[in-house]
């Protein structure tokens, strides 16, 4: 007599019935490739590679890539004892990267394109299982062509390779090969460990089956590494953060209103698989980490990137199914401002600031010999990735460089020293936040602030993307 219930009775019964849907058997020649294989892949990398150079603009965090990732595999062992060892995996990538071919933003950004091409063809496998060759098509396009994906596609950080490893994890996971599983996700969670939020959206799915079960405990337990180095360093690391602003809960609900609205749909046509797997990688694993951040601010939605996958394989499935024009016409509306905004991501103007505008307002104004002088400290990132400009200028607050002290952007000298040196320098070129960031209140800031204003007039200020570069001269030294 067949059970009543017979996924109570065989727990992975729930995956191993999953196959590709929608789809009848047709004889095709042989070199004929299904559009979906390659036609979301294709298109992001396209889109990747589109203004790749970004008007030869870098940002801030992908000059601690280029500047961590140039040093030696020592020192760069030495610099995640104790910090960034969250990002330790993705530094040894592009060390790797640039002792092949030193390409510059170039070379920094491609990993990034290839992956997030990797990523779209992922979501575009994983709908063909749950619902077709159509929806593969339309979710991996999905995918690509989604702003925030773009982004991230086209930056010098982790964040799109993260979310290449969950996508094909998530695939793997339909597929039962919990060993290739296993390996993946766990590859997805040593290049950031905000990966490891993905196993609360697969449990939702998989929780029944033995095999998954096993293969989530053995990534808990071989993450614990670096999760126990990464804790040590949290507050250097995320002390910047702030709790999770009315913004992130805006746009939150607006993503968990989207995809509850397509699953809806979804649902309806007993796509019930679709649901369990693209709802839950879509909400909980930001929704996790807004909740945390409530105790411990720890929320940058880039950080789980890898949730957008979830609302494309639910809004591909939908296209899919859908029916008259008035679906079309509203995708067909929706290209305009996205349009507006992946040319806008092309831009300097898309990121904090540029590092590479600030080196070179300084190389226009500085002469040999001058001092600079960083404004708060952390801004020295503004030239590490600039060596040529940075040599020839005299750091006066310096006392370690970042190397020699294993961090990323060295140690300063004491409050009187830095007082001292900054007196004896004719001319200063300091490096500011813009005039609407407020001021650190640390003694040596403090200092710094003070000096400059009471030996030393202001020759000129120069705005450049998320900076000023100001020039001081002692009295009368201003041409």
């Amino acid at each position: 007599m067949e059970s009543p219930h017979p996924i109570r009775q065989h727990p992975e019964a729930a995956i191993r019935r999953i196959a590709p849907r929608r789809t009848a058997p047709r004889r095709t020649a042989p070199w004929r490739i299904a559009p979906w294989r390659v036609v979301p892949a294709l298109l992001a990398g396209l889109l990747g590679l589109w203004g790749l150079t970004r008007g030869g603009s870098m940002w801030r965090d992908e000059s601690v890539t280029w500047q961590v990732a140039h040093r030696p595999l020592g020192g760069l062992g030495e610099l995640l004892a104790q910090v960034d060892a969250v990002h330790g995996l993705y530094y040894l990538l592009l060390h790797g990267v640039f002792a092949v071919w030193d390409g510059g933003p170039l070379a920094l950004r491609l990993p990034s394109v290839a992956a997030t091409a990797l990523a779209a063809a992922g979501v575009a496998a994983t709908a063909r299982r749950l619902a077709g060759e159509r929806a593969a098509l339309l979710a991996g396009t999905v995918y690509a062509v989604l702003p925030p994906v773009q982004m991230y596609a086209q930056e010098g950080r982790s964040y799109a390779l993260v979310a290449a490893a969950v996508v094909w994890a998530t695939y793997l996971m339909l597929r039962e090969r919990w060993a290739a599983y296993a390996v993946v996700l766990l590859t997805g969670c040593w290049l950031h460990e905000f990966a490891v939020l993905a196993l609360a959206a697969h449990a939702v799915f998989a929780r029944r089956s033995r095999g998954w079960r096993f293969a989530a405990g053995t990534v808990v337990v071989l993450l614990l590494p670096l999760a126990l180095v990464s804790a040590r360093q949290a507050q250097e690391q995320l002390g910047w953060l702030g709790r999770p602003s009315w913004q992130d809960w805006t746009a939150y609900g607006v993503l968990a209103g989207a995809v509850l609205l397509l699953a809806r749909g979804a649902a309806e046509r007993d796509e019930r698989d679709l649901v369990r797997v693209a709802v839950p990688l879509a909400l909980l694993p930001p929704g996790l980490l807004l909740a945390v951040s409530l105790v411990h601010p720890w929320y940058v939605d880039r950080y789980v990137l890898y949730a957008l996958a979830g609302f494309a394989l639910a809004a591909g499935a939908r296209l899919a199914a859908a029916r008259g024009r008035w679906p079309w016409l509203l995708v067909a509306a929706l290209l305009v401002p996205c349009a507006l905004w992946s040319a806008w991501l092309r831009t300097p103007d898309s990121r904090k600031d540029d590092v590479l505008a600030v080196a070179a307002a300084v190389r226009e104004r500085a002469r040999p010999g001058d001092a600079v002088v960083f404004l708060p400290s952390r801004r020295r990132e503004w030239l590490l990735s600039s060596p040529e400009v940075y040599a020839g200028l005299r750091d006066v607050a310096l006392d370690r460089s970042p190397a020699a002290s294993r961090s990323l952007q060295g140690t300063e000298l004491p409050s009187a020293e830095i007082r001292e040196a900054l007196i004896d320098s004719p001319r200063v070129i300091a490096l500011l936040d813009p005039a609407d960031q407020p001021l650190d209140p640390y003694p040596r800031e403090a200092v710094k602030r003070q000096t400059l204003d009471a030996w030393f007039d202001r020759c000129s200020v120069t705005a450049v993307r998320g900076a000023r570069v100001v020039v001081y001269a002692r009295p009368g030294g201003c041409p």
